[in-house]
């Protein structure tokens, strides 16, 4: 029982400081835990848990930042979104990722180069129906891996999206192909008692963590949150080509 409550204590103060950086870096909350979930829990469950923890806490980042949601963006994003969940889910056991993660780790490492180091703000045309087929795969790897966060930063970027703007979009669009993500755990006995409690206090130190991220955030420039954004994508990208290989 002490061991529940220490790691549960332990998972909210994750929680806590990984969606405060997560709300200044455009996300990437829950692909900064994968790899503590990993030796708290193992491999096999890192994944539901991160991503349990997330849809707990997206419901306060939709609320919090509800006035600046791109709506567009979220309707044409959500319904593959949900279809990509259940594929992953489906493949979950079977399916390895490694070599998905050194070409998303290549992708991010290169968007220091398309935004010259932050000084341009945008790197490459985007309309409004490439976030169809965007939300089939950033679903799909991010319910194998456990948090995709950073990948769609360069589209919501390029399509306009500023820093308000950005995180809440895709918090509303996190939130609900998380329904899926979290149907398809439940449906395929993904997720057990304890890993609710532990979901429980992730999500709820991530919760207090998008509260403090939108304090800080609004006394960063727009140039700056680029600048951040791009720092956090090319580390995150690293780090996916480390742990793949």
């Amino acid at each position: 029982m002490l061991e529940l409550i220490y790691i549960g204590a332990l998972l909210f103060g994750i929680g806590t400081l990984t969606f405060t950086l997560s709300t200044l870096t455009g996300g990437g909350g829950a692909m900064a835990q994968i790899p503590i979930m990993n030796i708290l829990v193992g491999p096999n469950l890192a994944a539901p848990l991160v991503n349990l923890g997330a849809f707990i806490s997206r419901p306060t980042r939709v609320i919090l930042f509800w006035r600046h949601i791109y709506w567009p963006v979220f309707f044409y994003y959500v319904p593959m979104a949900i279809i990509g969940s259940f594929l992953a889910s489906w493949w979950f056991a079977s399916l390895h990722t490694q070599w998905i993660q050194i070409v998303v780790g290549l992708f991010l490492v290169s968007t220091i180069f398309q935004y010259r180091f932050g000084k341009k703000e945008r790197s490459f045309p985007i309309q409004l129906w490439h976030f169809m087929p965007l939300g089939l795969m950033v679903s799909f790897i991010g319910t194998l891996t456990g948090g995709m966060g950073p990948i769609l930063n360069p589209f919501l970027l390029n399509l306009g999206l500023k820093k308000e703007a950005l995180i809440g979009t895709k918090g509303a669009q996190s939130f609900f192909m998380g329904l899926g993500q979290i149907a398809a755990y439940i449906s395929f006995g993904l997720l057990s008692e304890r890993l609710w409690f532990y979901g429980l206090c992730l999500g709820l130190g991530a919760s207090l963590g998008n509260f403090l991220g939108k304090k800080l955030l609004y006394r960063i420039s727009e140039k700056k949150f680029r600048q951040i954004l791009i720092a956090y994508m090319v580390i995150s990208g690293v780090l996916l080509i480390h742990n793949a290989l």
